[in-house]
């Protein structure tokens, strides 16, 4: 059973919150990290990501990315100012996008659980990765961004959350995105300590790296310690807790460089060979559709069967994989090969249409979103993804809620 316990906050004042809030360090490139940093000295992009304060030459990997992250960190809790609360609390925490609200539970994960497997991954991680999220966690002493996790519907969950928004919220803003973001307290912990523990499995939706990187720097700071404390803060990690209904995921696609050895209309054919040809549409209406965009029209098709019932066989991500850009593409592996590149659904089939017609890939392929019953049916079974088969939207915001290791 699932151990989430409340934790003492740091978190800024609410004057400050939206200035403080920023997106997760791994949606942007420096520069995008920089223009959204600019004029803002108390986004904490210059925590999370602080290449965007230090020369573009330094290594990614140097001491000096950490340094400037602490040093970082203790200037937003002098100026912005950052509190640390003198209880530990959960917390509500709803997103609003579109008119659609997702709403889950901040609190504090135990690395056991993630060890043991009750905190279940469906994604292999990188060790540049996690070597550089693990000194990050340590540099601070702190996870300043939680981990996206998701649980399948749990009614008490739903009505204790319910209860803490009927009260006024601790924070309520809009994000420039147009996404609004919203923070209650919850009035009891005991009895969401006591509703968890009653969820058999936690799923990670997204955080694969800084999950792992929990549990790595857990390992180390124990080992620094003669008689290390079971309830020591750096046995637990950040993390908002959403129950599976309230959560959408939309495509991940792909764009491929070259044809590797194709014509448009000869990739077409082995296309229409393999597959069953479909009304074209850019976006696929169903499991089992997929659409491809080469020279200037989009053409539609469906997958062959699955031959089994292997639930990582069945993704849409992995009949791509293998029937089209494995056999026809050249694609042999999708997480080193750098003739394929991965775009979210976010940004819609345009952004496949203008990569192409730029020139900057040869062919896109659009796809109907993995589900979440298909995602914690991969995680149960131990199977890894392949890489970039979700995107959960919208984004949660760093900085709203920390969680420090002293």
């Amino acid at each position: 059973m699932a151990v989430v316990r409340p934790f003492r906050a740091l978190r800024p004042a609410a004057a400050q919150v939206a200035a403080v809030a920023a997106v997760p360090y791994d949606v942007v490139n420096i520069a995008e990290a920089r223009a959204l940093a600019a004029g803002n000295p108390y986004s904490l992009l210059h925590v999370t990501r602080p290449d965007i304060d230090l020369p573009d030459d330094t290594p990614p990997d140097a001491n000096l990315q950490y340094e400037k992250a602490r040093a970082s960190l203790a200037r937003l809790i002098r100026e912005a100012p950052l509190v640390r609360d003198a209880e530990a609390s959960f917390f509500v925490y709803r997103l609003v996008m579109d008119g659609r609200a997702q709403t889950g539970i901040v609190g504090a994960c135990a690395v056991d659980d993630y060890d043991r497997g009750i905190i279940r991954k469906h994604e292999k991680t990188r060790p540049d990765k996690e070597d550089d999220r693990t000194r990050h966690a340590l540099a601070l002493r702190a996870h300043v961004e939680p981990v996206f996790l998701a649980y399948r519907d749990a009614p008490p969950l739903d009505a204790l959350m319910a209860e803490a928004c009927a009260a006024p919220p601790l924070y309520d803003f809009v994000a420039p995105d147009g996404i609004r973001h919203t923070v209650w307290r919850m009035p009891d912990a005991v009895p969401v300590s006591a509703a968890f523990a009653d969820v058999p499995t936690l799923y990670i939706a997204d955080g694969h790296h800084r999950s792992a990187s929990a549990s790595r720097a857990r390992a180390i700071l124990r080992a620094q310690e003669a008689n290390p404390a079971d309830d020591a803060p750096y046995n637990f990690f950040l993390a908002v807790l959403f129950p599976a209904g309230q959560l959408r995921i939309l495509p991940y696609n792909r764009v491929v460089s070259d044809l590797n050895g194709y014509t448009p209309e000869t990739l077409l054919e082995a296309l229409r060979e393999r597959f069953e040809t479909i009304p074209a549409a850019p976006t696929p209406v169903a499991e089992g559709d997929f659409s491809v965009y080469c020279a200037g029209d989009w053409h539609s098709f469906r997958f062959r069967p699955a031959e089994d019932d292997d639930a990582l066989a069945r993704l849409d991500v992995s009949r791509l994989q293998t029937q089209a850009l494995a056999p026809l593409l050249g694609i042999a592996d999708p997480r080193t090969d750098k003739r394929l590149d991965f775009v979210g659904g976010i940004r819609g089939t345009g952004e496949l249409e203008q990569r192409v017609n730029r020139g900057q890939a040869a062919v896109a392929f659009s796809l109907y979103p993995t589900s979440l019953d298909a995602l914690f049916a991969v995680s149960d079974q131990g199977a890894v993804m392949p890489p970039k088969s979700t995107w959960f939207e919208p984004k949660l915001r760093s900085g709203l809620l920390m969680h420090a290791f002293d």
